[in-house]
């Protein structure tokens, strides 16, 4: 195994820009989603959508949603923070924290402060108001990213793929169950982002002049898996939606089937584009701000 001292300022600079980046993008959804009637009628085009084969989903999506709560937060907080404790990592666990803590906190902010202009594109859910980011898509993604964080180097490539699928399920299942349109979702997956970016900034501040990166450590090949992934479901993402564009002057309500699925579906593959993003991202980075040896 390779092992090198590592400099801090390139790793520092990127998990700047990753920041930096992801809260740009976290802005274009924003503006885009709420303040123009475009991007509010794909988002109903979507979620009307959602009502195609939504009888034989709709036991399996309720269970996964209602596992989400305050109280399965603060215990998968706690189990997290006691990870990077018994591997003597009180930064870690105070990093961790600080990640699920303010993506969740932000989340909450966000979607009482945001308001939500009424175009008349949505008439059935006027009374909703604002519900971007999705408050149990960011509950899913905090967790799943801050596991990847604290547990062990052999661990950490088997818990990115398995918690950007269930966190990317839970995207969507809160789009198939009616809850959140999907630029909620997306918009939480970048929360995320923003503050394991800050969680790593946090750790490599907290990180000792002499610690040693492993090239072993590194799982390039799971990065470059979800990167790719993702990247392939946005922009079919990106495909389905310009093609839905072309039927604009019509009511979500009155589209017909196809269009309704191709909308739903599109979304669909846009959540659980994001998300794979995301996490290939954090991945690509924790090595260096966690590594094996502290020095």
């Amino acid at each position: 195994m390779r092992v090198r001292v590592t400099p801090r300022g390139g790793t520092a600079v990127w998990l700047v820009g990753l920041a930096l980046v992801q809260t740009a993008v976290f802005i274009v959804v924003w503006r885009f989603a709420l303040y123009s009637e475009l991007g509010q009628w794909v988002d109903t085009v979507a979620l009307t959508g959602n009502r195609i084969g939504r009888d034989h989903i709709d036991e399996p999506v309720n269970r996964i949603l209602n596992a989400m709560s305050v109280v399965s937060l603060l215990g998968a907080t706690v189990m997290i923070g006691f990870i990077a404790l018994i591997r003597g990592r009180v930064a870690l666990a105070v990093a961790a924290t600080l990640l699920i803590v303010g993506a969740n906190v932000t989340t909450q902010v966000l979607k009482y402060g945001l308001v939500r202009p009424d175009y008349g594109i949505d008439p059935e859910r006027t009374g909703v108001g604002n519900s971007l980011p999705s408050g149990h898509t960011t509950v899913a993604a905090s967790v799943a990213v801050a596991l990847v964080l604290v547990l062990p180097p052999k661990a950490r490539a088997f818990a990115a793929v398995v918690g950007a699928a269930y966190s990317a399920v839970a995207g969507v299942a809160t789009l198939s169950a009616g809850w959140h349109r999907p630029s909620d979702a997306v918009a939480a997956y970048l929360v995320v982002g923003v503050w394991a970016a800050l969680a790593g900034i946090l750790l490599l501040v907290t990180q000792r002049e002499q610690a040693q990166v492993s090239s072993a450590d590194a799982h390039r090949g799971v990065a470059l898996l979800l990167g790719i992934g993702g990247l392939l479901l946005v922009l079919a993402c990106a495909l389905a939606l310009f093609w839905l564009t072309s039927l604009r002057p019509t009511a979500a309500a009155d589209l017909s089937r196809q269009p309704l699925f191709v909308g739903y579906a599109g979304s669909a593959a846009g959540i659980a584009g994001t998300m794979a993003v995301v996490m290939a991202l954090a991945i690509s980075a924790v090595h260096r701000i966690v590594p094996r040896d502290q020095g």
